[in-house]
């Protein structure tokens, strides 16, 4: 039986969707063809039922719940929220958002009451099959990660969380001088202090911290990330469950951790994320993170698409921002929202507003028979660079072939080939 599918990168949408015009209908009908529809949810939605938290993913995210309504409306029935903004409204904007997903009948996963919950896969019954999605985050801070419940103590609502560790390697001669360094300025004393007292592991033999950083000597000097052993265990666990429970497997990951020189490329750790999945039974992973296109690898027949950029994003059009983010750039109580995002951006001279590779994005829709990916189109999108900001963010078909270019070369490293016709890319599998 011949599944399809559509997948987008992150849906960050404040504002009700008012123009319906042939723009929208042209993309949502593309959405609307597929089996399964993806995007990741990267708001809260709710009427202020949680109190912002002390951090936050950059902006508080928040919007009403009625945008929920506007996603239905191009045709998503599947939706990610496990990302760096699931907790900006601590645990009351949590548990809303998911009572408000559950009322628009969305299948949802990668948060929950606890980390099971969290971490559980969660499926979409279609006419063309079963379908499992696990959604998981590398970008959150420690205080957001769901805890595991045990027989004698519940757990904690939050995020599934997908850990990773950093080494930097750097050469002999320079671990020595930063050993010393360390040294002589005391930055490692609440280190040793823990070590001493069983309040943190030692490292390895032939590793030094520096602060929060750990280095070891190498002959190539680089940064080495490797996913959290126990975390992708974890995940694993649930693909396989849910291989066995579901025609196809969907892999969702949100992860701004990048490399590179324009850092275009995935974080180590998130590809080995991203094969490990895929040996285990997944049939496709769903990247998402950086607010701009990644490459797309096929790995033993099956996508990896590294990062799908953004599908809405509407960042600088949230009604309220609490206190926090106005000290942060030097405001008070008398300044107002507007005030504030033209602070961040310099009234859009620096940051996403003056980024135009923010502002164009791929939405890929990919068919599957019995297990393996027969073909793959990407559609080329915009989002309305150089516009207002309260205009700017809802995605449109384009004729432009630079961001389907821009994926082109990406792909290239994981011997991915994206042939361009008519302003769209297209990925053919040999059978």
């Amino acid at each position: 039986m011949v599944t399809t599918f559509v997948a987008t990168g992150d849906s960050f949408i404040t504002r009700r969707l008012s123009d319906r015009s042939e723009s929208y209908a042209a993309l949502a009908s593309i959405i609307r063809r597929a089996d399964v529809c993806f995007t990741n949810l990267e708001i809260t939605t709710h009427h202020y039922e949680g109190f912002p938290g002390a951090v936050s993913g950059g902006t508080w995210a928040i919007a009403p719940p009625e945008v929920l309504g506007d996603l239905r409306d191009y045709g998503f029935n599947l939706i990610a929220w496990a990302n760096n903004h699931s907790l900006d409204y601590s645990y009351g904007g949590l548990e809303a958002t998911e009572r408000y997903l559950n009322a628009y009948k969305f299948i949802h996963a990668g948060c929950g009451p606890d980390l099971a919950r969290a971490s559980e896969p969660r499926y979409l019954d279609t006419a063309s099959g079963r379908v499992a999605l696990i959604a998981a985050t590398s970008t959150f801070d420690r205080t957001w990660i769901a805890g595991e419940q045990r027989a004698d103590m519940m757990g904690r609502p939050g995020v599934n969380p997908l850990r990773h560790q950093v080494i930097h390697v750097i050469s002999p001669e320079k671990l020595r001088q930063l050993t010393a360094i360390a040294d002589a300025v005391g930055i490692n004393t609440l280190y040793h202090y823990a070590v001493q007292n069983g309040y943190m592991k030692e490292l390895d033999p032939g590793q030094v911290r520096f602060g929060d950083y750990v280095f070891q000597a190498g002959e190539k000097e680089c940064q080495r990330t490797t996913p959290y052993e126990r975390d992708m265990k974890r995940i694993l666990k649930s693909v396989a469950e849910a291989k066995r429970q579901a025609d196809y497997v969907l892999v969702s990951i949100h992860s701004h951790e990048t490399k590179g020189e324009h850092l275009d490329e995935p974080a180590d750790f998130i590809s080995i994320f991203a094969r490990q999945c895929i040996d285990a039974g997944a049939h496709a992973i769903i990247g998402h993170g950086p607010h701009k296109v990644g490459g797309i690898e096929i790995y033993q027949g099956r996508p990896i698409f590294y990062s799908l950029g953004n599908f809405i994003f509407q960042n600088e059009t949230v009604a309220h921002l609490p206190s926090d983010y106005y000290e942060k750039f030097g405001l008070s109580s008398e300044h107002n929202v507007a005030d504030a995002f033209d602070q961040r951006g310099l009234n859009d001279t620096r940051g996403f507003a003056a980024n135009p590779s923010i502002w164009a994005s791929i939405v890929p829709h990919w068919t599957m028979e019995d297990g393996e990916v027969r073909d793959i189109t990407l559609y080329p999108i915009e989002l309305g660079y150089g516009k207002p900001r309260y205009q700017r963010g809802w995605p449109q078909l384009t004729k432009d072939n630079a961001v389907l270019k821009k994926v082109c070369k990406l792909s290239e490293v994981y011997g991915t080939s994206v042939t361009i016709e008519n302003h769209v890319g297209r990925i053919v599998l040999e059978r």
